[in-house]
């Protein structure tokens, strides 16, 4: 009697690893979109802070993100996850209606936003974050 694997067996084994190849492929592709949206989270978390920090000390906000690594608030200004780019979108200070026009505090950043317009897996834009 020989040993060895028939023809229906090892096609009934491919057949199961197929099966669980095409389980898993979607479930790595979403687990991958899901780090990098905690990643760009965690970013813009840390660089609002730091420029709340700035302000708290500085009482001014910063007039770029590079303020905030010539200061050590950040160790450098991170990449967007999606873009792969240091490019976000700053949104400056607005003086408030009735109060006194200072050039230093109007042109300061006050947000960071990112630049993608893509969507998120929760339905929401990455850029409203």
């Amino acid at each position: 009697m020989k040993k060895g694997f028939t023809l229906i067996e090892t096609l009934i084994v491919a057949t199961m690893i197929g099966i669980l190849v095409v389980i898993l492929i979607p479930q790595y592709k979403y687990s991958v979109i899901r780090a990098r949206e905690a990643v760009l989270k965690e970013d813009l978390f840390q660089m609002r802070d730091g420029i709340s920090k700035f302000f708290y000390d500085k009482k001014k906000y910063p007039s770029s993100l590079d303020d905030l690594v010539t200061y050590r608030y950040l160790r450098k200004v991170p990449e967007d996850p999606f873009m792969r780019t240091a490019a976000w979108e700053p949104v400056h200070a607005e003086p408030i209606a009735g109060e006194e026009y200072d050039p230093e505090t109007a042109q300061g950043i006050i947000d960071v936003k990112s630049q993608n317009q893509g969507t998120a897996l929760d339905g929401t834009k990455y850029a409203d974050w």
